[in-house]
């Protein structure tokens, strides 16, 4: 069993159904709170994201490992703000394979090359017009290293779709969390503990 499944385990753990989505609060013992929203017909992942406590004790905003903020960020008129044509990287599981995609990269298929470096993905263009590197936090929390022969790429509409299928390993762990939050009381949209005074 991983550390990470333990962890998970012995974690508070608050769980409800509310918009189609199944919606798993963790707390740590350290207050580090980890937020999991799956599909409710088809149990795959659509939001993991994290939030640790700064240094002087405050929370801090939710930081996205899976899924992206809804919410638009406010911009005040007198502020900067980064450019809609930059590009964006984000994570979209599905239930055999990590995807992420990264909007607004115009350049055709042929100019993109992604290698294993350091336990990371790394992508490239040859036109050295963009550059990422990023980890499968998935396969670090269990000790796998990525296989550069699960990785494909593809793209259309000016997005570019990276896929990366989920070794056996990922597989067993998806099912064993999925049996330990299936254990869980559920909260339907609307329950409340409400005792009339």
């Amino acid at each position: 069993m991983s550390s990470f499944l333990e962890m998970l385990r012995t974690a508070r753990k608050t769980c409800m159904v509310q918009d189609g989505r199944k919606k798993v609060h963790f707390t740590f013992p350290d207050e580090t709170e980890l937020v999991e929203e799956y599909d409710s017909r088809t149990g795959v992942l659509i939001v993991r994201k994290w939030r640790r406590k700064t240094t002087l004790g405050g929370a801090a905003s939710w930081d996205f490992e899976v899924g992206e903020d809804v919410l638009p960020a406010a911009v005040k008129p007198d502020e900067m703000r980064e450019s809609s044509q930059n590009p964006i990287f984000v994570r979209q599981d599905g239930s055999t394979a990590f995807q992420w995609r990264i909007r607004n990269l115009p350049y055709p298929l042929d100019v993109y090359s992604i290698s294993v470096s350091e336990g990371n993905l790394v992508l490239r263009t040859s036109n050295k017009k963009y550059f990422k590197r990023f980890a499968i936090p998935d396969l670090q929390r269990l000790s796998l290293d990525p296989d550069p022969a699960r990785i494909s790429l593809a793209h259309a509409n000016n997005t570019l779709l990276i896929t990366y299928a989920k070794p056996p390993e990922v597989l067993r762990h998806e099912q064993e969390v999925k049996r330990m939050l299936s254990e869980l009381q559920v909260s339907k949209d609307g329950d409340v503990n409400c005792n009339p005074s």
